[in-house]
């Protein structure tokens, strides 16, 4: 009977536990709403007592935590994620709860606004505000108009002094930024009043910044379609003046609105309007960027009209996305979907934008490699860089709490926005190096030599400069790695003394690319050979084109490419280096006059020498040596030259057909080897006319 009761009770434990939990989950206000007072309640009947004192009894309360504890983990894997989901309801629906309920209390915050504001007009005259507000309005750009017409005349040496056309455009735009400052400081203004100038000021000068370098862009577009149009060259990446044109108008509109609206929710906050007031007010005036931006993907110039109205379509409702991720109050969504559209166009013009400004030809950067990275890369870095910080802001991880925070999520921003800069970093660094390198490669042709130390020189910077670039770009990439490893809280340690097992592990594994690399070290290093030289190692022979850390590659002088690992060349002769000493042999006949033969070959020598074409390549002219022994039919006689290397094949052409045709003028003779047979040939035939004519008379045939 005990046994029945207890059980009977501790099922009624369950079921009211559950009815809690169950209306507490499935009631809108349970965490918000405070508990209304109650009245006094009676005292509670003997059951309910007994009940009470049942579940202060150890064993109900050890069942109780059982029960409480024993859910499954599906089960509970299931409630993870439907309060993850339910919990992104709940923020969208409290935003917009907010700024609805905002909308009630619109017209007594702009009552309370309009007092204040007309208040500070009433004390300090409405007269006086309305000019300084006037000043910062109109003085800006009447003293750019004025500027504008005392640096007409000076225009065309302006654009001269500024390496392009982009002066009368830069320069009114800051003298309109320098006035309008220089007013807002020059004025007294009340608290109110002063925030708000600020914020006109800064519109404005951000509103004429934009048609200023939109402008720009648009101007070295077309100088740079004119310069390829002059010289017949077409870039398909490079747009019309008219598709420029188009996009510029409609992201200045975008901008200039999108900073007007910034400007009038900024002006708000020192009124006294309430957050949820002034998000109301943002949205109203989004809804006009999303009007122009779906105006500007309708209307935009395409090509292809059945594509491009699919693209349209898919715009659209991914701009009508992103305005409602707004709404919801899903701010990081909203910049995500954002730089995932934007950033890649932005980036993307930033590199036209370089690209342009050094194809024009009076550019400042058409001649400056350097520059043009660093303008290029760092222009990337920076627009790189400000996105990432601002997706931190939205994510609500600031500087000062990356700084200083100690949470797991601040530790990862940090490393991954630390990762981004050193990245960024990296790459600047490497296309600057990259830049110089092949600049100076260009910069120092083989064919453009005038000396031959010069030629030497460039040759070794041909050889050296490209594996050093490799290795610099390897080095570049580990340090990187390593240093966002580190930023990111990985140990780097044990990775560094790791890769170093590895790496002994790989050197007795690859035993003969070590041996490529460290020979090609070594051959490099001794300035073996360099690009553009003539080498003969073993079998293999024929001019250096390139190299890399364990191969030289040869071209042979038929035509076939020969690529040669460093630690198969052996020994190796180099055609090309100092000078070469080339030798002829001639055999003349035994009653040549060798004095006069020394005298032809002489001047022949001397003709050579005063050759334009042979003369600078000729460091010993063409010289007779002497006899060099008696042969069986002439005698040999050695000649000798030495010349610069390479050169001695086509002098030693010449040289030998100059020799024929002076030997031949001159009477000395080439001596060839002949072959004379001797013998009494009349008596053999008398003697076998005889032997057969007795024959014949004696009735029978010769021997054979």
């Amino acid at each position: 009977m005990e046994r029945g009761r207890a059980a009977g009770l501790k099922a009624a434990i369950s079921g009211v536990l559950a009815v809690i939990v169950l209306s507490g989950a499935f009631s809108p206000g349970f965490a918000q709403t405070p508990p209304a007072q109650a009245p006094a309640a009676a005292a509670p009947p003997a059951q309910v007592r007994e009940m009470m004192q049942l579940m202060q009894t150890p064993e109900v309360k050890q069942w109780m935590s059982t029960q409480m504890a024993a859910t499954p983990a599906g089960n509970a894997a299931a409630e993870n994620q439907m309060s993850v989901l339910s919990g992104l309801l709940q923020h969208a629906r409290r935003h917009v709860s907010m700024v609805s309920d905002a909308a009630m209390t619109l017209p007594s915050q702009i009552g309370n606004a309009s007092s204040l504001l007309f208040g500070e007009i009433a004390a300090n005259g409405g007269m006086r505000m309305a000019a300084q507000f006037l000043a910062i309005f109109l003085l800006g750009g009447i003293v750019e108009i004025i500027a504008r017409h005392v640096f007409r005349r000076r225009r065309h040496r302006l654009a001269q002094l500024a390496g392009m056309h982009l002066a009368p455009r830069v320069i009114p735009a800051l003298i309109f930024a320098a006035t309008t400052v220089l007013t807002l400081l020059s004025l007294g203004w009340p608290p109110f009043s002063q925030s708000i100038a600020i914020v006109c000021v800064v519109a404005l000068i951000v509103q004429r910044f934009t048609i200023c370098l939109g402008g720009v862009l648009v101007d070295l577009i077309g100088l740079a379609r004119a310069e390829e149009e002059r010289q017949g060259i077409t870039d398909p990446t490079m747009p019309g003046r008219a598709v420029a044109l188009f996009w510029y108008r409609r992201c200045a509109t975008f901008i200039i609105y999108f900073v007007f609206g910034w400007a009038v929710i900024q002006s708000m906050e020192p009124l006294g309007y309430s957050p949820s007031v002034r998000l109301l007010v943002g949205y109203f005036l989004g809804i006009g960027l999303l009007l122009i931006a779906i105006e500007a993907v309708w209307s935009r110039p395409h090509k292809d009209e059945r594509r491009g109205h699919g693209i349209s379509w898919a715009l659209t409702v991914y701009f009508l996305l992103l305005w409602s991720l707004w709404v919801s109050g899903f701010n990081w969504l909203l910049w995500l979907g954002v730089y995932a559209l934007l950033l890649p166009r932005v980036l993307a013009v930033s590199t036209l934008a370089v690209k342009s400004l050094q194809q024009t030809e009076a550019s400042f950067l058409a001649t400056r490699r350097i520059a043009t990275v660093l303008l290029d890369r760092g222009v990337r870095a920076l627009i790189i860089a400000v996105a990432a910080v601002w997706l931190g802001r939205m994510l609500g991880v600031g500087a000062d709490t990356m700084a200083a925070g100690d949470t797991m999520v601040d530790k990862i921003a940090r490393g991954v926005i630390g990762g981004i800069v050193i990245l960024l970093a990296a790459d600047l660094l490497w296309h600057v190096v990259k830049a110089y390198i092949d600049g100076q490669l260009l910069d120092s042709p083989l064919d453009g030599a005038a000396t031959d130390e010069e030629k030497a020189k460039r040759a070794r910077m041909q050889t050296l400069l490209p594996i050093f670039r490799n290795i610099l770009a390897v080095v570049i990439a580990v340090i990187a790695v390593l240093m966002v490893l580190s930023g990111l809280g990985i140990e780097i340690g044990p990775l560094i003394a790791g890769a170093g097992v590895v790496g002994v592990a790989v050197g007795f594994g690859a035993q003969t690319i070590v041996k490529d690399v460290i020979s090609g070290m070594f051959y490099l290093w001794d300035d073996a050979f360099r690009v553009g030289e003539y080498i003969e190692s073993g079998s293999h022979k024929g001019v250096v084109e390139a190299f890399s850390l364990r191969s030289v590659k040869l071209r042979h002088h038929r035509g076939p490419l020969t690529t040669v690992p460093f630690g198969e060349l052996g020994a190796v002769k180099n055609l090309n280096r100092d000078w070469t000493i080339d030798k002829i042999s001639l055999n003349v006949k035994y009653d040549t006059d060798l004095v006069k033969a020394k005298k032809v070959i002489k001047q022949i020598g001397q003709t050579l020498l005063e050759n334009p074409e042979f003369g600078p390549h000729i460091i010993e002219t063409l010289k007779m040596k002497g006899v060099e022994q008696f042969g069986e039919f002439a005698i040999e006689i050695r000649l000798s030259m030495m010349t610069k290397p390479g050169e001695q094949f086509v002098i030693r052409r010449n040289a030998l057909a100059m020799i024929r045709n002076a030997f031949k003028e001159n009477g000395i003779e080439f001596a060839v080897p002949t072959v004379q047979v001797a013998g009494d040939r009349d008596a053999d035939v008398d003697a076998a006319v005889a032997r057969y004519a007795a024959h014949a008379r004696a009735g029978s045939e010769p021997a054979a």
